[in-house]
């Protein structure tokens, strides 16, 4: 018998939001159906408009708090901050930190089925504004000048957004300043529609720890008009600049880099360091956008490994090997695998930069490369896993089983994936010790956190 949905589309309703969902959203329930409504916080009573319904759940809009949770902060331009992804900064800081934390306890009772897990309270930041180092803005006009922001939700039009509160200040000034001298330069954007145009996205980098700036410039021709004169002001405006990279993204797509990457000015890469270990980053490097709270999860994960010289360690999904270094300070030998070949190489020479020479680095699907390692003899004493938001390959899980080792870190980006996977391999005879959350993306929806798992004896 189908379910009687007890609201209809454009009904005016008043609710007491219960919850928040994953991506933040407020959660009221009418006899049981569930609303997600953006912007609401558990314990707010409010009115809201229906404006979906579906058999399973509706959507709602805000139209009027009656009473406001403690965790609610007045911002000024929080529609204009939500183009930029920070779902949560209606909510103080504290109230992030609890939400999240929530999140991590719920995903793994629902998912995981864990118990009796212990969750230690999330790690977040002394300073939890403007600490992204890198922003890659589209580009667009209005009123014959150059535009750069964000997408409205669910549209490709471009706001302009003078300031981020999430990336750091020379961030924002060097995006700003690069549009300015474009728009100057009469360089035209990148029109989607029509494909034409020049100038797609900006994108800056910045070594928090190192002060060394890049500048890259993504367009559709091979082409940079006014090149000398572009390269000669970004140089005289921006004191900070090491690099100036032209990357071509000729094609009809979203996706934001092109294949032909050059050098303008300066140097190929900046440098940034995380704790002790000094990395190489390029215009392609994946980098962590948050180094401060990063070196807290590397930390952990260091912690979780507990490793006293003797070890054989494999990293999967080693990316340009940031948890790798970190590993090797302590173990005797570390392995990477990831499956983007530039990465390795990233990866190789950062191991160089830091002089570690007991690291060894793979091009590869981890699913099918540490099986190869397995059969041929290389049983990791610590296996660790950073894996994308979809978690580990199933084949990865079996052969982690398969190949006992004593301890497993698990690195994750979602909390429910996480959860899944820690199921996996609890069935397959491990045991989940603690998880700690941590906190890399404040005013966003997203946590990460560091888990530990041992063998069970017996296994």
């Amino acid at each position: 018998m189908s379910r009687i949905v007890p609201v209809n589309k454009n009904d005016y309703i008043d609710v007491v939001f219960e919850d928040l969902t994953h991506d933040g959203a407020g959660v009221a329930k009418v006899d049981g159906y569930p609303l997600f409504v953006p912007n609401g916080l558990p314990g707010e009573k409010a009115k809201v408009k229906v404006i979906k319904t579906g058999k399973g759940y509706g959507f709602g809009r805000l139209v009027e708090l009656y009473e406001k949770s403690p965790f609610r902060v007045d911002i000024e331009s929080g529609d204009i901050q939500k183009y930029g992804g920070c779902q949560l900064e209606h909510i103080s800081y504290e109230g992030q930190l609890k939400y999240k934390e929530n999140q991590v306890r719920q995903v793994l009772t629902r998912i995981g089925k864990l118990e009796d897990v212990v969750v230690h309270p999330i790690l977040g930041m002394d300073h939890p504004l403007h600490y992204r180092n890198k922003a890659q803005v589209p580009v667009g006009e209005k009123d014959g000048k150059l535009i750069a922001g964000f997408f409205k939700p669910r549209s490709h039009e471009i706001v302009d957004t003078n300031e981020s509160v999430i990336q750091l200040p020379e961030i924002n000034d060097a995006v700003q300043t690069v549009k300015e001298i474009c728009s100057e330069l009469g360089i035209r954007a990148y029109h989607e529609e029509s494909h034409k145009g020049v100038l797609r996205h900006i994108m800056a980098r910045y070594g928090q720890q190192t002060g060394e700036l890049m500048v890259v410039l993504i367009t559709r021709t091979a082409d940079l008009p006014q090149q000398n004169m572009l390269v000669e002001q970004i140089v005289a405006r921006l004191p900070k600049v090491k690099s100036i990279v032209h990357n071509v993204n000729s094609k009809r797509t979203n996706v934001i880099m092109g294949e032909k990457t050059s050098v303008l000015w300066g140097n190929e890469v900046i440098y940034d360091y995380i704790g002790d270990v000094k990395f190489a980053i390029s215009a392609l490097s994946f980098y962590q956008v948050n180094p401060v709270q990063t070196k807290v999860l590397y930390d952990k994960a260091l912690e979780y490994a507990g490793l006293v010289g003797e070890e054989s360690v494999i990293d999967a999904y080693c990316g340009i090997g940031t948890i790798s270094l970190f590993l090797a300070q302590k173990a005797r030998k570390v392995f990477g695998v990831e499956v983007v070949p530039e990465a390795i190489e990233d990866a190789k020479r950062n191991a160089t930069l830091n002089e570690m020479t007991n690291t060894e680095f793979a091009a590869g699907e981890a699913e099918v490369v540490i099986p190869k390692w397995y059969k041929e003899g290389n049983v990791a004493d610590v296996l660790v896993v950073d894996p994308p938001r979809k978690g580990c390959d199933e084949a990865l899980l079996q052969t982690i089983i398969e190949m006992k080792p004593k301890k497993v870190v698990y690195v994750s980006c979602n909390p429910a994936t996480l959860a899944r996977d820690l199921r996996i391999l609890e069935d397959g005879g491990y045991k989940t010790v603690e998880v700690q959350p941590v906190d890399m993306f404040p005013m966003t929806t997203h946590v990460e956190c560091v888990s530990q798992l041992i063998l069970k004896e017996g296994n």
